[in-house]
């Protein structure tokens, strides 16, 4: 039988915060919930694992905003914190053959084996900042220091950036996923933000090199339809903002978790579990994201029971499939890193699912597990500097994790 989704639309936080009490609510009302998205418009987030596995490769649902209704209406002003996701031009706003040409203009940089062959470098990168670390007295801000730097400069090495670029490029792509963001600075950050980003492609126009930057410049330059110069700042867009904020997130969490299961560290130092093994748990109990925008139905859609009606803007709820006891067992809302793999049809979701699955999932992973094991063999000790509750959310309900990670690296130094 079809219904409406159970009580008010919930009312997401502008501010973020932790989801997950929210999200264990909205779970037992049902996989499919009615949202109040900034600004009053109306949307919908599927929480349920089945129920979100099943939406993400519908053929049905669509990622082109022209679907979107509310837009179409006027009812969108500008500014609205969360129109980039919506209108950016990419492969996460494609459906269909424009989807996959855009997608496999950069997919070979994301191979296994090129990835595999990303290692050396990764490792470099992870013991030049631990050198640092060592060197730091006193407290120390974990996420700031470490978990940014690494997967940030990855992936500008992997582009060609400038090192001139980068502390603009991660302070604009904080405030393109932040949601509490007013909207003269959210206007006034993306138009800075395709500037640089401009700036960036004409230099790298004039002075290519072996980078995937040059290398969409190239598609660009050669005609035809391969890629236009709107879709190529909206790939660089892309490919810098989830380049390193889901693995700067996924760090983050994972040192959190661990901190707070001292017990689950133990395991993986006597080898009842693998760091790779905290990477998937971490990517489970505490996705990077929590809920990602946009899908919208192209005709009126049934979902564990509940109709979404064509055009809704329809929110990816991955922290709440990672946590859906229904898939995950009645301990979901525990971390354990022995976690047994489940089946392919419940494995987590939180990297994404079908044609959109993400491109970076197996750089994120590297990273992850190489910043992971060499932190912790380096500090074995370290601790956070402040209660769990203390540390000030991520200031998004896109992103799920916290802004500082103050930490000791020898506690008892």
């Amino acid at each position: 039988m079809e219904t409406s989704p159970a009580g008010p639309p919930h009312r997401l936080d502008p501010a973020g915060g932790c989801p997950h009490a929210d999200n264990a609510r909205l779970l037992a009302l049902g996989g499919v919930a009615a949202v109040e998205l900034p600004g009053g418009i109306e949307g919908m987030a599927v929480l349920g694992h089945d129920a979100l596995r099943e939406f993400l490769q519908h053929p049905e649902v669509a990622k082109d905003v022209r679907h979107f209704k509310a837009l179409h209406e006027d009812r969108i002003a500008p500014g609205w914190p969360l129109l980039t996701f919506a209108t950016v031009r990419g492969m996460t706003t494609a459906d269909g053959a424009d989807h996959r040409r855009l997608r496999s203009l950069v997919s070979r940089a994301f191979t296994p084996r090129r990835v595999d062959g990303l290692r050396p470098r990764v490792e470099e990168l992870t013991d030049a900042l631990l050198d640092g670390l060592a060197a730091a007295d006193g407290v120390v801000d974990l996420r700031q220091r470490f978990a940014l730097p690494l997967p940030m400069g990855v992936i500008c090495e992997l582009l060609g950036v400038d090192e001139r670029f980068r502390d603009r490029l991660h302070r604009l792509s904080n405030q393109v996923v932040a949601t509490d963001i007013g909207p003269e600075a959210a206007l006034a950050a993306n138009r800075e933000l395709v500037a640089v980003l401009g700036e960036m492609a004409a230099s790298k126009a004039a002075h290519p090199g072996d980078d995937l930057t040059s290398a969409l410049i190239a598609a660009r330059d050669e005609g035809g339809d391969r890629l236009g110069q709107e879709e190529l700042i909206g790939t660089l867009v892309l490919l810098i903002v989830a380049g390193h904020e889901t693995t700067l997130n996924l760090i983050t969490n994972a040192v959190r978790a661990l901190c707070a299961h001292r017990d689950q560290l133990d395991l993986v130092r006597s080898g009842a579990a693998s760091w790779a093994d905290v990477v998937e748990e971490t990517l489970r109990w505490d996705s990077p994201v929590s809920y990602f925008p946009f899908r919208y139905p192209v005709r009126d859609l049934t979902v564990d029971g509940t109709t979404i009606p064509a055009g809704t803007p329809v929110l990816a709820g991955y922290s709440a499939a990672g946590r859906d006891k229904a898939a995950h067992g009645p301990d979901a809302d525990r971390f354990d890193v022995t976690r047994p793999a489940r089946a392919d049809a419940v494995r987590n979701l939180s990297l994404g699912h079908g044609a959109h699955y993400c491109l970076g999932a197996p750089l994120a992973r590297l990273e992850a597990t190489v910043a992971l094991e060499r932190l912790f063999a380096r500090f074995p000790d370290l601790e956070l500097a402040c209660a769990e509750k203390d540390l000030p959310r991520h200031a998004s309900f896109v992103g799920n994790s916290v802004r500082e990670l103050p930490v000791l690296l020898e506690p008892h130094a």
